[in-house]
């Protein structure tokens, strides 16, 4: 149930930001930040969170309004309309290369910090993960 479709809503598992439903006072509101995965070092994405959370406050980001329906489960048109959050690391990256700047407001993160990142994760493991079969292929070609 890992999301894939960037949206919110309340009490919604396939959304990526939830908002709990059980919660009555608005001054007790609390959300759920659910695609970080679960392999990631936590100070970094805590961090890096905390710094997207501030840069959308501070741009007034518009989240646009709650989806509370099963996103695995809308009509492909209207599912076509949610952006989508990287599919692979190499998506991710890119991201994280096309927009940044607000990970290096109050020198939380440095300039060289993510190039070093983008750099290791590019050489290190993209290719690594490319050059050799998924588990998953040989439950479909191997054992057939």
């Amino acid at each position: 149930e890992a999301p894939v479709l960037r949206a919110f809503g309340q009490a919604n598992r396939s959304s990526a930001v939830r908002i709990p439903s059980y919660v009555s006072d608005p001054e007790q509101t609390r959300i759920e930040f659910r695609p970080p995965d679960a392999m990631g070092n936590p100070y970094i994405m805590l961090a890096a969170m905390l710094m997207a959370g501030i840069d959308g406050i501070i741009n007034k980001t518009d989240p646009g309004e709650p989806i509370d329906v099963d996103l695995y489960h809308l009509p492909p048109e209207e599912a076509a309309k949610i952006g989508r959050v990287p599919g692979s690391l190499d998506e991710a990256l890119d991201a994280l290369e096309a927009d940044h700047d607000f990970l290096t407001k109050g020198d939380v993160f440095t300039g060289d910090l993510i190039e070093a990142w983008l750099d290791f994760k590019r050489t290190n493991e993209i290719d690594e993960v490319k050059q050799r079969p998924h588990p998953y292929e040989f439950s479909l070609y191997f054992d057939a």
